[in-house]
């Protein structure tokens, strides 16, 4: 499963605590502007109104061929899930603090799919901490990297 686009903020800026997967409703012009990756998650968010799941603020760029077909690009897009994964998100968003985030945008067998989050706010201390703990690995690897590499005698 290649990603047509990820959401570089959701894993930086949330705690992710389940995922679903969920089709997306499209319209032609909105697939082929996919298809050149002129889709952006980056302020995406998805919200569950009357039963259905809507993702909003992801910009889906118009088709530049489309002409008077094109697509208003930041247009709410609904979401496909069973009934049953929706009442498992109510429950989750329930608890204060949680949010629907989408992690990544991707084919598969032929439609396109959305992976969805019930994220929780990181704060700022656990920001620095995941950081301190990425450049600790990064050193870590490079230590072992250059202790292979030594000739040995």
């Amino acid at each position: 499963m290649e990603p047509i686009v990820t959401n570089p903020r959701a894993r930086r800026d949330y705690h992710i605590l389940d995922t679903f997967e969920a089709g997306i409703v499209l319209r032609g012009t909105e697939v082929k502007a996919v298809r050149e990756k002129r889709v952006s998650l980056r302020e995406a968010y998805a919200e569950v109104r009357k039963g259905e799941v809507w993702l909003r603020n992801a910009r889906i760029e118009e088709y530049r061929p489309g002409g008077w077909l094109n697509h208003p690009p930041d247009a709410d897009r609904k979401l496909l899930l069973h009934r049953h994964e929706i009442h498992r998100l109510q429950g989750q968003l329930a608890a204060k603090g949680h949010t629907l985030v989408p992690l990544a945008l991707y084919w598969k067998n032929g439609r396109i799919k959305v992976e969805l989050a019930v994220a929780r706010g990181k704060s700022e201390v656990d920001r620095r901490e995941d950081i301190k703990r990425r450049e600790l690995d990064r050193e870590m690897r490079r230590a072992m990297s250059r202790q292979e590499r030594r000739p040995r005698t």
